[in-house]
């Protein structure tokens, strides 16, 4: 699929089926993330990847935005670097290209930022000076997509009028 077509038609997903994620594209998702550019390249961004069952579990007992988590086939904590007034653009740059590189695939994903920080450091060794910025939850859509194309212009996205001047 070429990117344009993968922007339009990935959607943000909660629910993801039971039917693992092969390595291989684990592996593609994690080397876009680490391909990704940085501000002043410092590559600041770090990665955990979360894969069992009894972790994405604890994952998800340590937010309070994404419980839907526990039912990720895996999931990636997106950790930055807070002393570069950048680490937030950062952060999103890395978080599309690993969804829209899963997207290509039919792997789906969802994102949260509500977290128990002192929780979810515990419980995944984040040093302090790392901040975790995002959270990434992959895996197939739990239900067959129908229809993947998009309405245009779909009624609940901003026009192009309305978003540039």
């Amino acid at each position: 699929m070429d990117t344009f077509e993968c922007i339009t038609t990935k959607l943000e997903l909660r629910g993801f089926s039971t039917h693992g994620v092969p390595s291989e594209i684990r592996l593609k998702i994690l080397e876009a993330a680490r391909l990704t550019g940085t501000g002043l390249n410092t590559q600041h961004w770090r990665f955990i990847l979360v894969e069992n069952k009894d972790n994405l579990k604890r994952l998800a007992d340590d937010s309070t935005s994404g419980r839907w988590v526990a039912g990720a086939n895996f999931a990636v904590i997106i950790l930055t670097n807070p002393r570069y007034n950048f680490h937030l653009i950062d952060a999103g740059r890395v978080l599309q290209n690993m969804q829209l590189t899963a997207w290509n695939d039919g792997v789906g994903s969802g994102l949260f930022t509500g977290i128990m920080e002192e929780k979810l450091r515990s419980d995944f060794g984040i040093p302090k000076e790392m901040s975790p910025t995002i959270i990434v939850g992959f895996g197939y859509p739990l239900n067959e997509l129908i229809d993947t194309e998009p309405e245009f212009p779909n009624p609940q996205i901003l026009t192009m009028s309305q978003v540039s001047h």
